[in-house]
C-alpha cells in the first residue's frame, strides 16, 4: 500500500467534490474533443510564407474528476471505518469487514512478539482482499499503536523496544526524532502507514499522574508542562513522518485530568478543561507541526459539551478542532467498539454521531463484530438524510486524499 499523504483537501475542494457528485450524470470523466466526420475535406489554408508561427498555447486544465464518482454509498461508508485485527490471531469478523462491508482501514491490535515476518504476513492477508468490489481498488490504510513502554503492539525480531513517553521525554528532541525515524522505518517495512501516537494529553503534575488511569499511570505522557509535551511529541511525530508513517495525535481535547479509563470505565468526565484551556495548546502545536490525524477522546467535558463524549460532539469536533484550531486533516475516534464509556449508545448510533459531529473515521479496534451494524447505520442514515450524505461524502473525500 502507499503511505497516506498528510495533505487534506481544503473546504473549497470538498465543496467542489460535493457539487460534482451532485450534478455529474455518470463517472465524471472529461468529454473527449469531437473529431470531424469521416470523409470531410480539410479546409485549405492560404499560404503565408512570411508569417511567424503562432505560439502554442497550453490549454486550460480540465476540472479534476470527482474522486467519489462511481462509488456506492456502501463503499463510501467503508472508507470511514477502521476495523481491529488481532495481530496474533485475526478474527474472521475482521476479514469479513473488508470483504463484505467494504471497510478500507485496519488497525493491528493486541500484542505480538513474533517479529516483522509474522506481522507482514498478517498485513498481506488483508491487503490481498482489496478489489474493485471491496474498496474500488483503493489501498487499505494499516494502523497500529506503537507509542512505547506498555503501549506497544508490535515486538520481536525486527522491532525495537520503545521506551515509554516519560522516558522519551528525557532525550533531547533531536535524538528522539532520530530514534523515531528508525522506529517508523520498522513500521513502514511491514506495511503500516499510520501510528496512533503520540499522546499529547497534558497531565498537570507528578502527583496527579498516579490517579490518572488512562495516561499518567502508564507513563504515556511526555512530561508535565506544555513545552515539554510539545517539543518531544512533535519530535516523535517528525521522526515517524520522515519514514513515511503518519501520526494521530491523541486524545483530543485531553485525557490528562480524568481519573477513569474510558476503555474500562463508564461515566468518565473532565470537569476542568475549557475550550481555550492551556492544555489544548499542546494539540494546536501538534496540528501546526503537520499531524495528519487527530484522535478524539470519548470522555465528556463538562465545561465544553456536557451532553456527549468528545468524539460525538459537534462542539468539540467542528467547533474546537475544525474552527478554533483550523484542523483540515482526518479526525479519528478512540475505540468505540468495546469501550465501556460509550456502551449507552448502540454501535450504529456511535458511528452516525461520529460523522455527524464532523469526524472522518470510526475506530472499532477491540470488537470487530460491531462493524456490520455500524456500516448499516451509516448507509441507512445517508440514504434518508441528504445533509448527512454530504457529510459522508466530505469525510470519504478526505480519507481518499490522505491515501493519495
Amino acid at each position: 500500500m502507499r503511505s497516506p499523504r498528510r495533505i487534506a483537501p481544503s473546504a473549497a475542494l470538498l465543496a467542489t467534490v460535493l457539487l460534482l457528485g451532485a450534478c455529474s450524470p455518470g463517472g465524471g470523466a472529461s468529454t473527449p474533443t469531437s473529431a470531424p466526420p469521416s470523409g470531410t475535406p480539410a479546409p485549405t489554408a492560404s499560404p503565408a510564407p512570411t508569417a511567424s508561427p503562432a505560439p502554442t498555447e497550453t490549454p486550460p486544465p480540465t476540472p479534476s474528476q470527482d474522486p467519489l464518482a462511481g462509488w456506492s454509498i456502501e463503499q463510501k461508508v467503508g472508507q470511514l471505518l477502521m476495523v481491529g485485527v488481532n495481530v496474533a490471531e485475526p478474527a474472521q469478523a475482521s476479514y469479513d469487514a473488508v470483504r463484505q462491508h467494504h471497510v478500507g482501514n485496519v488497525f493491528l491490535a493486541g500484542r505480538t512478539r513474533d517479529g516483522t515476518g509474522a506481522v507482514r504476513s498478517v498485513v498481506d492477508s488483508f491487503t490481498a482482499l482489496v478489489s474493485d468490489e471491496s474498496t474500488r481498488g483503493t489501498p487499505l490504510l494499516v494502523a497500529t499503536d506503537q507509542e512505547g513502554g506498555r503501549v506497544q503492539v508490535l515486538r520481536g525480531p525486527g522491532f525495537s523496544d520503545l521506551p515509554s513517553a516519560m522516558e522519551q521525554s528525557t532525550l533531547a528532541p533531536a535524538d528522539l526524532q532520530s530514534r523515531a525515524t528508525a522506529w517508523g522505518a520498522e513500521l513502514a517495512g511491514v506495511g503500516v502507514g499510520l501510528n496512533l501516537a503520540p499522546v499529547m494529553d497534558l497531565v498537570p503534575s507528578p502527583e496527579a499522574a498516579a490517579a490518572n488511569a488512562p495516561i499518567g499511570y502508564f507513563e504515556r505522557n511526555y512530561g508535565y508542562d506544555v513545552e515539554t509535551v510539545t517539543s518531544h511529541a512533535n519530535a516523535f511525530s517528525a521522526g515517524m513522518e520522515a519514514s513515511g508513517v503518519d501520526v494521530a495525535i491523541k486524545h483530543f481535547p485531553g485525557l490528562g485530568r480524568v481519573e477513569g479509563n474510558t476503555d474500562t470505565t463508564a461515566g468518565v468526565r473532565d470537569t476542568v478543561t475549557t475550550r481555550d484551556d492551556p492544555s489544548v495548546a499542546a494539540f494546536r502545536s501538534g496540528i501546526e507541526a503537520g499531524a495528519a490525524f487527530v484522535m478524539t477522546s470519548t470522555a465528556i467535558y463538562d465545561r465544553i459539551d456536557a451532553s456527549l463524549p468528545a468524539a460525538f460532539s459537534p462542539v468539540v469536533v467542528d467547533g474546537m478542532l475544525r474552527n478554533d484550531l483550523g484542523f483540515e486533516g482526518l479526525v479519528i475516534t478512540d475505540d468505540v467498539s468495546a469501550a465501556r464509556q460509550v456502551q449507552a449508545w448502540s454501535p450504529g448510533e456511535r458511528a452516525v454521531l461520529t460523522i455527524a459531529a464532523g469526524g472522518d473515521m470510526v475506530l472499532a479496534s477491540a470488537d470487530p463484530g460491531v462493524i456490520p451494524e455500524m456500516a448499516a447505520a451509516l448507509v441507512q442514515r445517508a440514504q434518508s438524510d441528504p445533509v448527512f450524505a454530504g457529510q459522508v461524502d466530505a469525510a470519504a473525500a478526505r480519507v481518499l486524499a490522505a491515501k493519495g
